[in-house]
């Protein structure tokens, strides 16, 4: 930097960005960074780092360090994530059997924890041992009757009340941003969107506490969804230690990427599903790199997790299954029949859902969101009660929906007539006549089915960490066996049937009623969020079914076109339109010819265009246009007779270097002139310094002609993720289209509120 006497001369005018001060580069909250300039100074950093490589073997062993930073992250957040997957699970397992009693010889032990230890449970009742107590035996001394019955159900009530009471607390409190599902939130920020705060430490811990809450309160909501929030945390935290990711909202971006794929690699046990959700539904910016880097963090999340064991199975996943029968190709009608059954569910879950958040947003019952949640609980909890399928956590109802009938399965579902002339061997059970438990769990499905349907609608979107995963599962799940039971049974007892004949004898092991659970869940998943490739992987490395993945992929895709053909939003889209989020939807199709004239601003009787002249405003001019305008950036014209194009500043940076320029510069007052070509213009002689402010001016701002089709923008705005773009005509300005604009517009063109577009 010069002394002010030096500055007389004007060779040697200060340029005030030839030292980056403070925030420059930064974005001002809830706006959009510009792909385009992060790019391009991560190009710039990459080629300063590789020419001083060259000069010692300090800066080459800093190269090497800056090269290997990205791995290191992938490391770190594959770590934390998996870590803190597993201490959810086992936390999650011990308080949701805190509802219904305690393990004397160690109270921090779950239900089944307990039992394992102990040398006196029996074969035929695995699940008692006199080191668990429920409620009442503790209590009263009661196992048996109406009071002990209604003991521990008003026991049940209250810890699910307290639980759930201390959760929206929480998060009201001390992390409003906990609440919710995360993905749309996050589908938004990787699309090049600021939310501050949304991604922080606060929000990680909150999150991660109240998680446990919520799930253990025995809602109707799942833990897997707010973990690629959860892991999205740690990938901002371990990305804020590093100047590559922490100076570079681009790169950031790629690192939360990959945390995204960790997040679904510990809530399912499924790697290689995780970097495909990643890359289908949740990143806008996925480059080759960001790819292997998400295999790498999932990769390390998954390990983790499965070396902490939360399951106890030696396995990564509470719903590993493994069937003995191969499935016919006359099932592959009942499978596009439950796929038919997601698609419908899907589209009148999104609807009805999003009508009762719309209510919440636009009605006093959003300011009693405390209130609201207890009440949900309360509901839930009387409901389920009775019922024992809807009484466990929904993991476990889903685990038991998709096991096939062992002979050591003592579940209701497998209580079949057993044929006592049978010498098969134990792995392969013949199709038998169903018995009275099988029928008696039949009715407490479809009862808890409609239980399920009608909760979960009212319990996501709730100010609480709510995520959709596993109540859509156990939807389909429910669904599918009772399908899978009724093809069974009609097998068994038709089996001279044309249908059935090829492939079905008597005394065979025909149909798998589990098998049919988890095509179910996978067409009710499939209906809500509208995966399709990530969805099938992650469904057979959560179960293990690998040769049934023709029946995923039909019931998948089944359920995609049925829900499609009522609207092509999924319930993630659908949330962000609802909260107006900034976001362009790469499927959605734009097909209305429109031009870019007719979407610029200004339109035909507005005011003209903000603009800033390339040598004639002076510093003051330039303030007052900025407390006057509350626009992202200004357009630079040679002169406002001309309107001919040198460039775009932005406010931020303007601010900024106005501020440090008073600050640093001597002789810079409020008549200085600002000049933002290479040479100062020429001044009277006694006026004061001017300002050079070149650096800061975007000399290539992406323009397009006034007759360019809209469709043509909205695919520039896309794949490139601009902020805005300059309209011209014969190289003279004529107005602007920013992010904002297009959105508008598409919300106009789809006969929606153009207003709902809410953020810059």
């Amino acid at each position: 930097m010069v002394n002010a006497g030096d500055m007389n001369g004007s060779g040697n005018l200060m340029d005030f960005l030839d030292e980056p001060f403070p925030d420059v580069g930064t974005y001002e909250d809830f706006h959009t960074i510009d792909w385009l300039r992060e790019k391009s100074r991560d190009t710039d950093r990459h080629r300063k780092i590789t020419s001083k490589s060259k000069e010692s073997i300090w800066e080459f062993i800093k190269s090497l360090l800056d090269a290997w930073s990205g791995w290191v992250v992938m490391l770190l957040i594959g770590l934390l994530a998996g870590t803190l997957a597993g201490v959810i699970d086992l936390a999650v397992d011990w308080m949701t059997d805190l509802k219904e009693g305690v393990c004397l010889s160690a109270f921090w032990y779950s239900h089944e924890q307990c039992c394992w230890t102990s040398n006196e449970t029996t074969f035929d009742d695995r699940d008692k041992c006199p080191q668990w107590q429920k409620w009442s035996e503790l209590l009263v001394s009661q196992s048996e009757g109406a009071s002990a019955y209604i003991l521990n159900y008003f026991l049940y009530i209250m810890w699910a009340l307290c639980f759930a009471f201390l959760a929206v607390s929480l998060v009201r409190v001390f992390a409003p941003y906990a609440c919710g599902s995360g993905i749309p939130e996050i589908k938004t920020i990787l699309s090049g969107f600021i939310i501050r705060g949304y991604l922080g430490k606060w929000t990680l811990l909150i999150k991660t506490v109240t998680l446990v809450l919520v799930v253990s309160s025995g809602l109707s909501l799942g833990k897997e969804g707010p973990l690629v929030h959860v892991a999205c945390c740690c990938g901002n935290f371990f990305s804020s230690l590093f100047s590559k990711y922490s100076k570079n909202e681009g790169k950031r971006r790629e690192v939360l990427s990959a945390a995204a794929a960790a997040g679904v690699s510990v809530a399912f046990g499924a790697p290689i599903g995780g970097v495909l959700f990643s890359l289908e539904e949740v990143s806008y910016y996925f480059p080759l790199k960001t790819l292997w880097r998400s295999f790498f963090a999932a990769l390390v999340a998954a390990f983790t997790l499965r070396s902490i064991n939360p399951f106890g199975n030696s396995r990564l996943v509470l719903f590993y299954v493994e069937y003995h029968t191969p499935w016919y190709m006359a099932e592959l009608f009942p499978f596009i029949l439950l796929g038919v059954f997601g698609g419908l569910w899907g589209t009148l879950f999104i609807r009805c859902n999003i009508a009762w958040c719309r209510r919440r947003k636009t009605t006093r019952l959003g300011k009693y969101p405390v209130l609201e949640v207890i009440v949900i609980t309360a509901i839930t909890a009387i409901i389920a009660y009775p019922n024992p399928y809807t009484r466990r956590s929904t993991s476990e109802l889903i685990s038991e929906l998709f096991n096939d009938c062992g002979a050591l399965e003592s579940s209701q579902l497998c209580d079949y007539i057993n044929d006592p002339n049978m010498t098969r061997p134990v792995d392969d059970i013949p199709d038998r006549p169903a018995g009275p438990g099988v029928y008696t769990a039949m009715w407490q499905l479809a009862l808890a089915l409609v239980f399920k349907i009608v909760i979960t609608i009212f319990t996501f979107g709730m100010k609480i960490p709510s995520g959709l995963f596993i109540p859509s599962m156990a939807v389909g799940a429910m669904a599918g066996r009772m399908v899978g039971i009724g093809v069974e049974q009609l097998a068994y007892h038709h089996h001279d049937w044309i249908i059935f004949r090829n492939w079905c004898r008597p005394g065979a092991d025909c149909v798998t009623p589990g098998l049919y659970a988890m095509v179910g869940a996978a067409a009710c998943l499939g209906g809500v969020t509208r995966m399709t490739v990530s969805l099938v992987v992650i469904m057979f490395e959560l179960t293990g079914g690998l040769e049934y993945i023709v029946p995923l992929m039909a019931a998948a895709v089944t359920s995609k076109w049925v829900a499609d053909a009522f609207g092509k939003e999924g319930i993630y889209e659908a949330h962000i339109h609802l909260n107006g989020y900034p976001f362009l939807d790469v499927k959605d199709e734009f097909t209305h010819r429109t031009l870019a004239t007719d979407v610029m601003r200004p339109r035909r009787g507005e005011a003209p265009l903000s603009v800033l002249t390339q040598d004639s405003m002076t510093v003051e001019d330039v303030e007052t246009l900025i407390k006057e305008t509350d626009y992202n950036g200004f357009p630079v014209v040679v002169s406002r007779d001309s309107e001919r194009l040198i460039g775009f500043a932005q406010r931020r940076e303007l601010i900024l270097a106005i501020k440090n320029a008073r600050q640093r510069q001597d002789g810079v007052v409020s008549n200085s002139i600002v000049y933002f070509t290479e040479d100062p213009p020429e001044l009277p002689p006694n006026s004061p310094h001017p300002l050079k402010l070149r650096r800061i001016l975007n000399l290539s701002p992406f323009t397009v002609t006034d007759h360019t089709p809209m469709e043509t923008v909205v695919d520039i705005f896309r794949k490139l993720g601009l902020r805005q773009c300059l309209v011209t005509r014969s190289g003279r300005l004529l107005g602007i289209i920013t992010k904002k604009d297009v959105l508008r517009h598409m919300a106009q063109m789809a006969n929606q509120d153009p207003e709902s577009i809410m953020f810059n």
